[in-house]
């Protein structure tokens, strides 16, 4: 039967419809909608209204047709006359924001409103790093710790087990053994309870680090500008300044963090006239390694057509030739962020 089919006219000639509860008039439109064909997506539907759904439906057996048209032309008018629906609630507004809000202001609301995270919390737990994760069960039980590494990426699991101090990870691998009796309640509670961790951290205003940071401007600006602030971060903090050194990457560090056989398809996405000024301006002893280490690790007839070229451009002009060093810095950055090389890791600036 199609819903156009069910009409005032048709239904005057039908025995008067019997009252019905709007839980019955649910499971009514269900069925019918269900025997038409139509998609009814009823496991969005919060566990409890599904179980009580699933329970009407189980509870009716026989509906007039007179009741069927009457439920049926009133879902009909309700829906002729709904211009536009809304989310119920915090968490249905927050489910479909859910990629048009920053992540911060989620978990805001979600905080001040006292609404859990819906979905699958697993899902955004895969989407951690190792190091996040061990930060999450470091004070949880050896059983919480056990459910988690059985869940994620076996080997995101075998990295933070090699993190882990020998004794807890010795347990961790027993009490995995123990998991088979592990209800899907049981797996779903433990997985919000290690999100709602996330929810607790405060927001952060940067999402890099203080010297990741501070490495990205001293990178920019002028070796003079950056030796000198270098050196008195050195006397106020060592600490710091030596992760700031590991942060930066000069002209200097090509020579110690490229791999040689990188040099070429760095070279590649550098216009030559931009690296003959750099390498004629590489005089001193630091930049001069980088120089003797890119013509080390080309072609010997390309080495000697950029050694010409150096000769002829003579002498360079400190500004120009920092312009030039930075923009052959700023290629082989850009291609360790793409993936396409791998900067070696470097201990001191």
């Amino acid at each position: 039967m199609q819903l156009g089919q069910i009409t005032p006219a048709n239904a005057q000639a039908l025995l008067p419809a019997r009252t019905v509860t709007s839980a019955e008039k649910a499971a009514i439109v269900v069925r019918f909608l269900m025997i038409e064909g139509a998609h009814v997506p009823i496991d969005t539907l919060p566990e409890a209204l599904q179980a009580k759904l699933t329970q009407q439906m189980g509870s009716l057996r026989r509906i007039d047709r007179a009741t069927l048209v009457s439920v049926i032309e009133e879902f009909a008018t309700e829906l002729e006359e709904t211009g536009l629906t809304f989310p119920k609630g915090v968490a249905g507004a927050l489910s479909e924001l859910d990629g048009k809000i920053s992540p911060g202001a989620a978990a805001r609301i979600r905080k001040r409103t006292g609404v859990r995270a819906i979905g699958d919390p697993w899902e955004q737990l895969f989407e951690l790093e190792a190091e996040k994760l061990l930060s999450l069960i470091e004070d949880e039980s050896i059983e919480v710790a056990a459910v988690l590494l059985s869940k994620i990426d076996v080997k995101k699991a075998a990295t933070m087990l090699g993190q882990m101090p020998g004794e807890r990870a010795r347990s961790i691998t027993y009490a995995v053994s123990q998991t088979n009796s592990v209800t899907p309640d049981a797996v779903d509670r433990i997985g919000r309870s290690l999100i709602s961790q996330l929810d607790d951290e405060p927001i952060l205003a940067f999402t890099n680090k203080p010297e990741e940071r501070l490495g990205a401007i001293l990178n920019s600006s002028r070796s003079v500008t950056r030796d000198e602030l270098l050196d008195g971060l050195d006397e106020a903090d060592q600490s710091f300044a030596a992760e700031v050194h590991k942060a930066i990457f000069t002209f200097k560090h090509i020579a110690q963090r490229v791999d040689e056989r990188d040099v070429p398809a760095v070279l590649k996405t550098v216009d030559n006239d931009i690296l003959v000024t750099a390498l004629a301006s590489a005089t001193a002893p630091t930049t001069k390694a980088s120089a003797d280490f890119i013509f080390a690790n080309i072609s010997s007839r390309m080495a000697e057509q950029l050694r010409e070229a150096v000769q002829e451009r003579g002498q360079v002009g400190d500004q120009d030739g920092e312009n030039a060093m930075a923009e052959v810095v700023t290629a082989v950055r850009d291609l360790a962020q793409t993936g396409e090389i791998l900067l070696k890791e470097s201990e001191t600036a």
